[in-house]
């Protein structure tokens, strides 16, 4: 199992459960994810979905391993929905939704907080953007969304450096709402998710349709253009080196790159 679901109060809690890999997205648990959201849009007795981790991560991100593989596999098999069909997911899940970073977030566990309604961070919790250590672009709509949440700096700082941001900072520049201690981070979340949930799902969908609908149009053209350059980077020198370099388990150098690169 990579995914736990779990109904309480008309909270659908969805908790990623790879924890030896640090809950990073296989295409098994993309797949999962996806229809798991999918589903509890459709149901009518669920009205708001907790997104958390087990385990000392909420993501790592893309599972690197299983990326080299789709890099340099021609055999490889792609999930049914994948990590574009998570998304597909997260951009039209029509309830509300509530992030519990409970410990590392990387890649898509870090940008997924641009479709959080609301978000909720351990104290020792981190967070990182690290498409430049890894030689490509960034996703999800994050060149889009985290401009609109955090400020231009502050997201261009989280695209560009590939630098961690922990609790205290992504509570400053507004990346999350509340920073809680780990004993309390899930029961803090839930209490929130709870109100929300005994409040109309009509009026709540109604809510959110009008807070989002202004976005899609720039969400569709940012990940257009973030899938382009993606796919322009992937596999290319950079991304290589740095896969290799995770694979070897030491540091990628990007100095002896090509010209450009």
């Amino acid at each position: 199992m990579t995914l736990q679901i779990a109904d309480s109060h008309r909270v659908r809690t969805l908790t990623l459960d790879r924890p030896e890999a640090l809950n990073a997205f296989n295409e098994a648990l993309y797949d999962a994810t996806a229809d798991a959201l999918i589903a509890a849009a459709a149901d009518p007795d669920v009205a708001v979905v907790l997104l958390t981790g087990n385990g000392r991560a909420f993501s790592a991100g893309t599972d690197l391993l299983e990326m080299h593989a789709r890099a340099t596999d021609p055999a490889f098999v792609p999930g049914r929905h994948g990590f574009l069909g998570l998304l597909d997911a997260l951009v039209d899940f029509p309830k509300p939704l509530v992030c519990a970073v409970n410990g590392v977030g990387l890649g898509i566990g870090a940008t997924v907080l641009g479709y959080a309604d609301l978000a909720f961070m351990s104290s020792t919790a981190r967070l990182k953007c690290p498409f430049t250590s890894l030689g490509v672009a960034p996703e999800a709509a994050s060149s889009y969304l985290l401009p609109l949440l955090v400020g231009r700096q502050d997201a261009a700082w989280m695209l560009l450096s590939a630098e961690w941001v922990d609790a205290a900072q992504a509570l400053e520049m507004g990346l999350v709402w509340r920073v809680c201690e780990p004993g309390d981070l899930l029961a803090e979340a839930r209490r929130h998710a709870e109100v929300l949930a005994a409040r109309p799902i009509s009026s709540l969908v109604a809510v959110k349709r009008t807070m989002t609908e202004p976005l899609r149009a720039g969400i569709r053209a940012a990940r257009d253009r973030e899938n382009a350059a993606f796919a322009e980077l992937m596999g290319g020198p950079a991304n290589l080196e740095a896969l290799a370099a995770f694979a070897e388990g030491r540091e990628p150098d990007f100095t002896s790159l090509p010209a450009g690169w």
